[in-house]
């Protein structure tokens, strides 16, 4: 059986590709385990600064692989429950890795394979990519990815999206802030690699310390969010790369 992920790394970007493409990458049990033996790996290697999650061949990922989601029907919820934790733990270690991830789509990206790009902390699209959350039209619900949409798009556009299962463009993603940044087929490869050298360049330190207070100001007050940033502005003062930059500034 072929890896479920594959791993480039070159220039402190280190690309993780979901690899079923005969099924549009719909993530299984062993995908689910190759993404957080990926991510856990990632963050212990100091070479890598930024990870990428793509999808080989056309579609960045279908959703939940169909045969296991049939398959559960029969399972205790006990066990169901736990099925679902398993690829919650990657959304979690996801948003817990001090390195940005960024999701660079072409395709579909529909229910799970949209709550992934969802779960990036950047979401790089191809013009002609689609994005929704049709698991209503299985009877189906998109449970644990609403956790991070409706943090995404706010509470109204979140309700209609999961709601009604309708499918975004590419532009209509951008529109509502579900995603980052939306280039032509001819020019997405070139202007993702540009941001992802530039994220790969920049202070880990303080990528770390950004990504870290962006999520903990979920649920503070505007009080405690500020005086959150105080802590973190003194604990940036501190690190090797602050105190490198100062210097290099002045010696110039």
């Amino acid at each position: 059986m072929a890896e479920r992920t594959t791993i480039d790394l070159a220039g402190g970007v280190l690309t993780v590709t979901l690899n079923r493409p005969d099924k549009r990458n719909a993530m299984d049990t062993a995908m689910v385990d190759s993404l957080l033996e990926r991510l856990e790996n990632a963050e212990l290697d100091p070479d890598v600064k930024v990870v990428v999650i793509r999808g080989a061949g056309k579609d960045f990922c279908a959703g939940a692989d169909l045969k296991e989601l049939l398959a559960s029907v029969d399972q205790t919820s006990e066990e169901n429950a736990a099925g679902a934790m398993h690829l919650g733990s990657v959304f979690l270690r996801m948003r817990a890795l001090p390195k940005p991830v960024v999701a660079v789509v072409t395709g579909r990206a529909l229910a799970g394979g949209c709550g992934l790009a969802t779960a990036c902390d950047m979401v790089l699209a191809d013009s002609g990519a689609s994005f929704g959350y049709p698991e209503i039209k299985r009877g189906f619900v998109p449970a644990m990815v609403m956790a991070m949409l409706r943090r995404a798009v706010g509470e109204k556009t979140s309700f209609d999206l999961v709601a009604t299962g309708r499918t975004l463009t590419a532009a209509e993603a951008l529109e509502i802030g579900l995603i980052s940044r939306v280039y032509g087929p001819d020019v997405l490869e070139d202007e993702a690699a540009k941001i992802l050298s530039g994220l790969a360049r920049s202070s880990s330190s303080a990528l770390a310390l950004i990504k870290r207070q962006h999520y903990e100001l979920d649920g503070r007050s505007f009080e405690e969010g500020v005086r959150l940033g105080a802590e973190v502005n003194a604990l940036s003062r501190s690190t090797t790369d602050f105190k490198e930059s100062v210097q290099r500034f002045f010696d110039k």
